[in-house]
């Protein structure tokens, strides 16, 4: 009565009333009610029980016997909290009462004991027992799976094999045991063995167990092949077949064949089960289905299976792939219960869009005041959010409950922690982590320092740490080189560039698609567009960031029809283009004065590859019109646009409007006043304004937009110029007369003003934007930045080109006064100023003064 009511009816109360009216209470009455609470999952009654039967029988005939230690093991086992130190005393126990060799003892002992982990102690008392059967046999193996030790479980049934009836979840053990090898192909070979010797027996596709065996272990392995084919030669499949194939096939990336299998399955008319639905959604979340995933959603909520919270997270998964935070919030909040999975998912997929960082901050506060503990995976997706807020107080708020928690020292919170501070600047807590980080860093350690210190505009630091990491005997990859090259190509410092390429070119990865895409980008925005043509057409394999590298490039260099060219050729090659290839094919278009061919270029965006323009290109469009003088159009072309024009497209238009001599004042006073509304502290758009007034002579109106300038406290960014020499950087600002060689640059300057009248020069006064003399003029702009570091660099002995960059648009006296420079002195000056590249040789630019 005791089992009946507590095991078949599930009324414990019951089973324990009549327990408790037993006057005479014998070993089976005992044992009936302490495995009651065994097997219900109550291990604190069942050792009290235990307790209380050792007082109440002192002195009696019986004792706990191998059924009352079969049932207080399980009970142990079923103790998340203290099951192990449970467990421990129980084995002092049995080995004092002589029942360690008992084969139903002993089994339960190895089946606790690694189901714990606890292979060295479950391994020990197998050895131990007396009699030894496959329930204590399968009981170890599986705890030596669970522990990635699949050649000792292998080793096991090897020797046991021959001294135990073997049964088939033996065999399937065994083959889980393979895909824990420490070396995946030996599993892989043993396996096919093990599946040899299972068709010689007959017994692979008629038994299903085995053929779902054969199944997990060829995914696991790494063969999805052989998977699919003990799949389809299976003779009778259950639901385990269909769920392990599915989730074979998503964890082997077929995601395609992953999802048409789950469509197959329910063609057969069996119900899937959650796992079924978790890898067919997250097949779906893989490739970006929406449609798909939506139907298989529809088919959990139409089984109930929803309310899983392991199917939940799977959809919280998909929707933050293809929907976004809205769909993710509405499943986090239409859920029954959660677990820590749901709120990192829900956490990460709000950090990962730039418009709900925020809410991810608040999320991560309400799982904090519920009572969840943060795991690494919490951390490093809070992280991520903090890292775009570039709030320092956060920053270190989380990094403080990190070390609370005790995952200060975890290589991944670490990295993520280097990320965090870094995209903030904060670079000085960044060098103490990687300082204390020794041993533990990785590839991504080190890419986050680099990262860290280019984003902050370090350079030189991040060159050495490169350096440093490469005499480390730190293996570079593609993405530190890709990386450092990108840094070079934004300073313009074609040496260091140059010493990379010839560092990837050690490491074996100049052919690798990222790093040569970056050499080509670094190529061209140092200077040396015909370096990046060159190794561009060397390169074995191109995608479309090489093809985009190198039509930005060309049209960068003023070579409109080269860029234009290798586009058709990109097309050719069967390479679609992308919105940044028709930003470059636009630019080039804007750089040569083809109005007709960017439009039509424009067009066939959406017409021909279904790609909608974006701001970038509505601003393309309205600079190639601006360049070609055509402003009565532009007014009416944004007219058009989609989408409300931003700060691009104003100053764009402000720009274009500047090189007109004054004729379009209205319409530069009206993008000027957007301008101001939406960036009322951009010094660059009042300096624009006044630029406009100064080319048509209207100095009230150069001195309104100062003083509206002044009023607004916005500050103007100083113009300078710079130059790479072989003693460091020189940094040149108008009229500057600190560098050390101070007299020799204004002698040479002198110089080169006096042999460029001679030549014919007459300074454009036009640019000077002060209401002045025509003899103060020309001094101011004799004075620019660009000036002084061609005649700085024209004072030593070198017949190399001159390399200068500035940091603003060049005026149109200064690019007059260069080409002149190139002639006289007979040397080819590249000049890189915000907007574009200069090359002037011979008294011509490469831009055919069309700038």
């Amino acid at each position: 009565m005791i089992s009946m009511y507590g095991s078949c009816l599930g009324s414990i109360a019951d089973a324990r009333r009549i327990f408790d009216d037993i006057q005479a209470k014998n070993s089976i009455s005992w044992n009936s009610v302490i495995s009651v609470y065994s097997q219900t999952g109550d291990p604190v009654s069942a050792f009290k029980l235990f307790t209380r039967m050792q007082t109440e029988c002192i002195g009696s005939s019986f004792n706990p016997d191998e059924y009352t230690f079969g049932s207080l093991i399980t009970a142990a086992c079923s103790s998340i909290n203290f099951g192990l130190c449970l467990l421990e005393q129980m084995l002092s126990t049995i080995t004092k009462s002589g029942f360690l060799s008992d084969l139903y003892v002993g089994s339960a002992l190895v089946n606790g004991f690694a189901s714990f982990g606890l292979t060295n102690y479950a391994t020990k008392i197998f050895g131990q027992m007396s009699s030894r059967n496959v329930v204590s046999m399968n009981g170890l193996m599986v705890g030596l799976v669970r522990q990635k030790c699949g050649e000792e479980a292998a080793k096991v049934f090897m020797e046991m094999m021959n001294l135990v009836d073997v049964n088939f979840d033996s065999y399937s053990i065994l083959l889980s045991s393979f895909s824990e090898f420490s070396e995946l192909e030996h599993g892989r070979r043993k396996g096919r063995e093990v599946h040899s010797y299972l068709i010689r027996r007959g017994l692979d596709d008629t038994v299903v167990p085995l053929g779902n065996g054969l199944i997990k272990m060829y995914t696991r392995c790494g063969d999805i092949t052989a998977a699919t084919s003990v799949f389809r030669l299976m003779v009778n499949k259950d639901l385990v077949s269909w769920n392990t194939m599915i989730s074979g096939l998503d964890q082997n990336q077929c995601f395609e064949d992953a999802v048409s299998t789950f469509y197959g399955m329910r063609r057969t008319g069996l119900m899937p089960s959650n796992y079924t639905v978790i890898s067919a959604l997250s097949s779906c979340a893989s490739l970006g289905w929406r449609i798909n995933g939506q139907q298989i959603h529809g088919e959990a909520l139409k089984l109930g299976l929803d309310v899983d919270v392991s199917v939940s997270n799977a959809l919280l998964a998909l929707y933050a792939t293809i929907g976004g935070p809205p769909e993710c919030k509405n499943i986090f909040s239409l859920m029954l219960d959660h677990d820590l999975v749901s709120w990192n998912s829900v956490i990460g997929a709000l950090a990962d869009s730039e418009s709900s960082v925020p809410e991810a901050v608040k999320c991560f506060l309400d799982m904090m005041y519920y009572g969840w503990v943060p795991n690494k995976i919490t951390f490093i997706n809070i992280l991520v959010a903090a890292s775009s807020l570039s709030l320092s107080k956060l920053n270190h708020q989380i990094h403080a409950l990190v070390i609370k928690h005790c995952l200060a020292n975890d290589r991944s919170i670490e990295n993520a922690l280097l990320a965090c501070y870094g995209k903030c600047g904060e670079m000085d807590e960044c060098e103490k982590i990687f300082s204390r980080m020794s041993e533990r860093r990785d590839e991504a350690s080190w890419n986050s320092m680099i990262s860290g210190y280019i984003h902050n505009e370090l350079l030189d630091k991040a060159v050495h740490l490169a350096w440093f990491m490469m005499q480390k005997g730190q293996k570079l990859d593609g993405f530190t080189f890709a990386t450092v090259l990108s840094a070079c190509a934004s300073v313009a410092t074609l040496e260091h560039g140059m010493e990379v390429h010839a560092c990837s070119i050690r490491a074996c990865l100049e052919s690798d698609v990222v790093v040569g895409s970056a050499i080509i980008d670094m190529y061209s925005k140092c200077g040396r567009i015909d370096y990046a043509s060159r190794f561009f057409n060397m390169m074995p394999v191109r995608n479309v960031y090489s093809w985009n590298s190198m039509i930005s490039g060309y049209a960068r260099h003023g070579h409109g029809d080269k860029a234009l060219e290798l586009f058709m050729r990109m097309k050719l090659d069967g390479q679609l283009p992308d919105h940044v290839t028709f930003v470059g094919v636009l630019s080039a278009c804007s750089h040569v004065g083809l109005v007709d061919e960017g439009f039509s270029h424009f067009s066939s965006m959406k017409e021909v590859y279904g790609l909608a323009p974006k701001m970038e290109h509505f601003s393309c469009m309205v600079d190639l019109l601006g360049r070609a003088g055509e402003l009565d159009k532009i007014e009416d072309f944004i007219n058009t646009m989609p989408m409300k024009p931003n700060v691009l497209i104003w100053r764009t238009v402000l720009g274009a409007c500047c090189r007109t001599n004054g004729q379009k004042t209205e319409l530069g006073r009206k993008a000027a006043e957007m301008l101001f509304e939406l960036e009322p502290q951009n010094a660059a758009n009042y300096v624009l304004l006044a630029n406009m007034y100064a080319s048509g002579g209207n100095w009230d109106g150069v001195a309104e937009a100062r003083v509206a300038m002044k009023k607004a406290a916005a500050k103007k960014e100083a113009g300078c110029s710079w130059v790479k020499m072989k003693d460091g950087v020189h940094v040149f600002v108008a009229g500057d007369k600190s560098h050390p060689d101070n007299d020799m640059i204004y002698a040479k300057l002198k110089e080169l003003n006096r042999k460029m009248r001679d030549a014919g020069y007459v300074p454009e006064t036009r640019f000077a934007l002060y209401d002045l003399e025509a003899e103060s003029k020309e001094e101011i702009l004799s004075y620019h930045s660009e000036k002084l570091a061609v005649a700085f660099v024209l004072t030593r002995n070198s017949r190399l080109p001159i390399r200068i960059m500035k940091n603003l648009r060049v005026c149109g006296d200064c690019h007059m006064a260069f080409k002149y420079i190139s002639k006289i002195v007979g040397r080819v000056i590249i000049l890189r100023d915000s907007n574009r590249f200069h090359h002037f040789d011979e008294g011509k630019c490469s831009c055919g003064d069309y700038w």
